[in-house]
């Protein structure tokens, strides 16, 4: 992690005081927008001009509309590449998901379902080597992700809460989106045949999957299942942690529904 001296901060304060956007001070100064974020909040909140406010309202715990396909897709993206943590000086847990610099899209997708899931909690981008954390900060991220606990995610079970199963059950194509954009892609394969006595060579596209999550895998072939689409394990050095989707008529319905990423 990186810290930021005083001299810094107090820069990127006086511009801020001075009508200057987060995003602007963050380019100025080369530091991240959610810090900058951070700081613009505490110096308010010194100075008075944060008064209390209600925590927002939790689909779990006040009963508040939840949007259902975005947190299909948002619960695909935490099962594969998304942690809930807390980080020292901050009171509130945050829930993370890493997408790398080569899919704009995939970032753009994953901060509009958080928006849309968590609608009065600011998301925010975190910029790092190669790729960006978005990020969503809230008090209730246990209540709407009870698989988070301690140690990774293949060394603990991963099971889907009644109320969980229900949105993938109505939203299924929004999750195996989620999966795939998270731990899966698409891409060209090939083989050769014989044809009139020559070799040639065939190439078709398809959907993989990887986890090491023998439960997490489960959860992506059963909504598979249940969505008529054809799959098989490969295993690699003895693993069975890949999972292929090459039939044609199964590829063309991941194309329609899911599509590769961008």
């Amino acid at each position: 992690m990186k810290f930021h001296d005083t001299e810094v901060r107090q820069k990127a304060l006086t511009l801020l005081r001075s009508g200057s956007k987060n995003a602007e001070v963050a380019r100025r100064l080369n530091v991240p927008s959610g810090t900058i974020a951070y700081w613009r909040h505490m110096d308010r909140a010194k100075r008075g001009e944060c008064p209390g406010r209600l925590e927002p309202a939790c689909p779990r715990c006040d009963g508040r509309d939840l949007d259902g396909p975005a947190y299909a897709y948002l619960l695909g993206l935490y099962l594969g590449d998304g942690h809930i943590s807390r980080y020292s000086g901050h009171r509130v847990p945050n829930l993370m998901i890493t997408c790398t610099q080569s899919w704009p899209g995939l970032m753009d997708a994953c901060e509009q379902a958080m928006s849309a899931v968590f609608p009065d909690n600011s998301v925010c981008r975190v910029r790092r080597a190669g790729c960006s954390n978005v990020k969503v900060y809230s008090n209730h991220l246990g209540c709407m992700f009870p698989q988070h606990g301690p140690g990774k995610k293949h060394e603990r079970t991963i099971a889907l809460e009644p109320w969980q199963q229900e949105i993938v059950d109505a939203h299924p194509w929004e999750f195996v989106r989620g999966l795939i954009h998270s731990d899966g892609c698409r891409n060209m394969n090939w083989t050769t045949r014989v044809v009139g006595g020559e070799r040639k060579r065939y190439e078709y596209p398809r959907y993989w999957f990887t986890n090491v999550s023998d439960d997490i895998r489960t959860l992506y072939t059963d909504t598979l299942d249940k969505l008529g689409v054809e799959w098989k394990h490969c295993t690699r050095h003895g693993n069975p942690y890949n999972i292929s989707v090459a039939r044609k008529a199964s590829v063309a319905l991941m194309d329609t529904h899911v599509g590769p990423k961008y």
